[in-house]
């Protein structure tokens, strides 16, 4: 049994089912972000631009972060977002590794070290773009 709210939304069901299309998005735009890395990746090596995590790890990551970034927009563009939240989910590619390039420079981690710990912050960095526009994400 579920409550009316003086907002007109029911209780629990639509609780969870706003939660289950957060959720949704969030796994749809990790599946884009890594279509995106895939297919313009096989894209850069045919073309010969490869770059490597241990030779040249600078635009090995900023080359991955704009592959998961045209992915996610693009899914993002085909789900009727508009620029401003496209662009910001962008951002979680690139925003890691504003503190971990200049450890990298200074020689304490290496390009792989950049790419995992980069990696790993862009996830909660996602989620915190999606809980910024939560009623968008949650539709």
């Amino acid at each position: 049994m579920t409550d009316t709210t003086p907002e007109g939304h029911t209780g629990n069901r639509s609780g969870i089912r706003r939660w289950g299309r957060f959720a949704l998005h969030y796994v749809e735009m990790i599946i884009a972000m890594f279509a995106g890395m895939f297919a313009l990746g096989l894209l850069w090596s045919a073309l010969g631009f490869d770059p490597s995590y241990d030779s040249d790890p600078e635009p090995a990551y900023l080359l991955m972060a704009f592959d998961m970034s045209a992915g996610m927009a693009a899914w993002m563009r085909v789900r009727g977002h508009s620029w401003a939240p496209t662009l910001e989910m962008c951002a979680a590619m690139f925003v890691p590794v504003v503190p971990l390039f200049p450890l990298l420079w200074l020689g304490m981690i290496d390009g792989m070290a950049v790419m995992v710990a980069a990696h790993v912050l862009m996830f909660p960095l996602m989620l915190a773009a999606m809980f910024r526009r939560l009623d968008e994400y949650a539709h």
